[in-house]
């Protein structure tokens, strides 16, 4: 039998705990290290080795998409699987965009991380099932072109940001507007132009206008 070597990144000791635990109550999975933030996930990981990551997404220091991010650029091989709390459509996505291979929530059935783990472990992608409605749309929203109106697939914060970037404002002047960091602008910002088809934020702004978004 061989053995599912598991690597945890979650900044909360009491559920990494908890997840080892369960994860160690089968007979072929061990949990081989566990780190509290995304920035000693990356740096560490060359050094352990895991067949399998469990990574948050709400990590301090470096969140979990910065740090799958990073790991799949130092090993494109990596098996990486986002355990969140976020039902979200847009998290989904960029996390499968940065090469994750699996997406759970947190407060998943204990058999349903068990399977997540065996199955990427195996280089199957798993989504948990209560989640792949959210692929369909996707699937369905890019089949027809994003003809539909901006509000029926943009987040409200994406809109937000959509509105503010047509009227001509910088990353930093959109972050301290909304009250959030340039990076998290940025991100927001990079699903925008992958939503809307376009290259750049002239092309959005047009998108925008075009669409009276910003009215």
């Amino acid at each position: 039998m061989n053995m599912i070597k598991v690597m945890l990144v979650e900044d909360h000791s009491m559920i990494r705990e908890g997840l080892k635990q369960l994860l160690e109550l089968e007979k072929d999975i061990r949990v081989i290290a566990g780190f509290s933030d995304g920035r000693a996930a990356v740096e560490q990981y060359p050094e352990v080795q895991p067949d399998v990551v469990l990574m948050d997404i709400n990590l301090p220091v470096m969140n979990g998409l910065e740090a799958t991010e990073l790991i799949k650029k130092g090993d494109p091989q990596a098996k990486i699987i986002m355990l969140t709390i976020h039902h979200d459509r847009e998290y989904l996505l960029r996390s499968l965009d940065l090469g994750a291979m699996g997406y759970i929530l947190k407060d998943a059935d204990s058999r349903v991380l068990v399977e997540a783990v065996r199955s990427v472990y195996n280089n199957q992608t798993y989504i948990q099932p209560s989640m792949a409605k959210e692929l369909v749309s996707e699937y369905k929203r890019i089949r027809s072109g994003t003809s539909g109106r901006p509000e029926s697939f943009l987040t409200k914060r994406e809109l937000e940001v959509l509105r503010l970037l047509t009227k001509g404002m910088l990353n930093k002047e959109i972050a301290k507007a909304l009250y959030i960091s340039e990076k998290t602008v940025k991100n927001h910002i990079s699903s925008i132009f992958r939503k809307l088809d376009v290259q750049d934020r002239t092309q959005a702004a047009v998108y925008a206008i075009k669409h009276r978004i910003g009215e």
